[in-house]
């Protein structure tokens, strides 16, 4: 049990019609903690972080933030969704707005802050990740080279940019294939499979030496490549 927890999750449970995705799911993240979520495709890694956010609704099981309820709807999780980010793996960005534009909204609409003040704020964001000369195009010119998202370097300056944030106390749950991040950065190493937490543990311990025949057999092969 972390010391300050800050996301609890106790026995939740998901479904996607007869599909359990989320199976008893007890899973609790300390502030200023780092978990990364690791796994085979369809083990319900994604769906876990969109229950956090209450994108998915689930069935059964209580999920708490900072010790409360993650509430229903309404204003008070529009207050939630304010200090609780999610990042997608797909853009997800508005078409119509350029990319400065697409920073700033949030920090206009939820925030509060005014058009200048978030401008500048985004101006900074996106030089902290080396697109600052992007700023001003559309997500569709954004696509010229698409083969651009596979980059290995700008993989490396992302994973970069969220170590910063680790080591500056931003609490994250973080779903990733690159297994360095997961040895350097987490605190916490969270392997799932068929909708289930299979393993918890420091990432030195689950790298080295895998508790699960589930866990072994997924590194023999992710390792791999």
């Amino acid at each position: 049990m972390a010391v300050d927890p800050l996301i609890e999750l106790r026995d939740v449970n998901k479904y996607f019609g007869d599909l359990h995705v989320l199976q008893d799911i007890d899973l609790t993240v300390g502030r200023g903690e780092v978990v990364v979520v690791i796994g085979p495709s369809g083990s319900g890694k994604s769906t876990l972080c969109r229950a956090i956010n209450r994108l998915e609704t689930v069935q059964s099981g209580t999920i708490l933030l900072d010790g409360r309820p993650l509430p229903a709807e309404g204003k008070a999780l529009a207050r939630l969704r304010a200090d609780v980010g999610m990042v997608f793996q797909s853009f997800n960005l508005f078409a119509h707005r350029t990319a400065l534009q697409n920073v700033s909204l949030g920090q206009v609409k939820v925030r509060g802050r005014s058009r200048e003040e978030a401008d500048r704020r985004s101006h900074e964001l996106l030089n902290r990740v080396g697109v600052a000369d992007q700023a001003d195009k559309y997500p569709a010119q954004l696509f010229d080279e698409p083969t651009s998202a596979l980059d290995p370097e700008m993989i490396n300056e992302v994973l970069e940019v969220m170590r910063h944030l680790a080591a500056e106390g931003m609490t994250m749950i973080v779903v990733t294939h690159e297994m360095g991040f997961a040895r350097s950065a987490a605190n916490r190493v969270v392997f799932m499979a068929d909708g289930r937490i299979v393993e918890d543990r420091t990432p030195d311990e689950f790298f080295t030496d895998p508790s699960s025949d589930r866990a072994r057999d997924f590194l023999s092969k992710i390792l791999k490549h």
